[in-house]
């Protein structure tokens, strides 16, 4: 395990970055009680519209492009909720991808709630080979339990009329299900579910919200884990015991019956840090800054859930893209992922599977009194621990050039 911090972080530079893309900002048709980034619209007053326009877009894409030293240039579309720009806006960047692609192969994933998805809409989708992240938290009653829409009505029905028209045209997607208080009480039901209904890619995002009323008259309540005035959890919140026992519950399943047929984010991530190899994703990696997030006018952050002022980069339209995301400022802001981590964290067995999980958790004390625990930390040790028969095993077969499905056959590994 590397250790000397010096050495850790030399390559940052020199490695590529992605953003997702806001160009609708935090504009949705749904008000999920959970969702962190409504609020995100009163960090600009001064915009009248929060649609990216034409010229932000064709700044934002050619400097993209240009600044990936990799022959591919991923965008990711994302909200609020980015149908409501309607399907000619998504065919106006198409043509400007193409304009400034200069070789590179581009490729487009886009995150919506599926409530605005017609034919014309998965085609097209399906034309330009496009990845669908649809967004959807298990049975009818769990979905509904907190994703309704700006008039208080269920979304359900809607969503999975959704799911039916991206298989209807062939799309590719991946379900994202948010973890929270209520569905995180029946993780083999939401599972199956989500089976049952074609997805064989699925993200599970433990819900964690921490809330002040300090600075309501700027409308904005939600804040980061640096935030040192009096702030609490929010009840939809997952409780971390009820977190570990999800996964766990879910892996048990997975682990006997569905290696190789299902692939669950969390668990390939797991894995991958089990053999040393690049994990995926940030939120457990060492370190982090090469996932930012653009706003419909063209600022840039440090990260998705980040959006504060405090860790706005800049603007495109002042600076270059690649020149932000590759400042000290985001060099920093990753780099303090792995140097902010307490001792507890740093003499933890589960280090190099952890790395503390995403920054924006942190804030428990440990106890030894030291800030900077993870909320999630309790659960997480629990699932660590319940995988670890298993991951070893895969572990091991993978290492030898073998497959990881025998696992299923071995009773010894849960």
């Amino acid at each position: 395990m590397k250790t000397n911090k010096d050495t850790f972080f030399a390559d940052f530079v020199h490695k590529p970055f992605s953003l997702i893309t806001k160009p609708i900002g935090a504009a949705c048709n749904l008000k999920c009680t959970y969702c962190f980034y409504l609020e995100k619209q009163n960090l600009f007053p001064e915009s009248k519209s929060l649609k990216m326009t034409e010229e932000v877009l064709e700044d934002y894409i050619k400097q993209y492009i240009q600044s990936q030293p990799t022959p591919t240039a991923q965008f990711v579309w994302q909200g609020g909720e980015p149908t409501l720009l309607g399907l000619d806006y998504f065919k106006t960047a198409l043509r400007l991808q193409q304009k400034y692609a200069n070789g590179k192969t581009i490729e487009n994933a886009f995150q919506t709630n599926g409530i605005l998805l017609d034919d014309e809409w998965c085609a097209f989708f399906h034309d330009n080979n496009f990845l669908i992240g649809l967004s959807i938290d298990g049975p009818k009653e769990m979905h509904d339990h907190y994703r309704y829409t700006n008039n208080n009505g269920p979304t359900f029905d809607k969503v999975l009329a959704a799911i039916q028209l991206l298989q209807k045209h062939k799309v590719e997607f991946n379900t994202l299900t948010v973890v929270n208080d209520y569905n995180a009480d029946f993780p083999l039901e939401v599972y199956r579910f989500l089976k049952s209904i074609g997805s064989s890619y699925m993200q599970f995002l433990p819900a964690v919200e921490r809330v002040s009323e300090a600075d309501q008259d700027k409308g904005i309540r939600f804040v980061s884990n640096q935030y040192s005035a009096a702030a609490y959890v929010t009840d939809y919140s997952v409780p971390p015991k009820k977190y570990g026992a999800f996964l766990n519950a879910i892996f048990d399943e997975w682990v006997k019956n569905d290696v190789g047929s299902y692939f669950i984010q969390l668990f390939d991530t797991t894995l991958a840090n089990w053999i040393g190899a690049d994990p995926g994703i940030c939120m457990f990696s060492a370190t982090c800054g090469q996932a930012g997030v653009i706003e419909h006018n063209g600022d840039v952050f440090s990260c998705d859930h980040f959006v504060f002022e405090e860790h706005k980069l800049g603007n495109i339209k002042e600076m270059n893209l690649g020149d932000l995301m590759n400042s000290p400022q985001q060099q920093l802001f990753g780099q303090d992922k792995y140097n902010s981590l307490p001792q507890a964290c740093l003499k933890c067995p589960f280090l190099d599977k952890c790395w503390g999980e995403c920054p924006k958790k942190r804030f428990l004390y440990t106890d030894d009194g030291e800030y900077g625990l993870n909320y999630l930390c309790e659960g997480y040790k629990s699932f660590f621990a319940h995988v670890t028969p298993a991951m070893e095993y895969m572990a091991g077969e993978l290492k030898n050039g073998r497959s990881a499905v025998s696992v299923m056959q071995r009773n010894d590994t849960i």
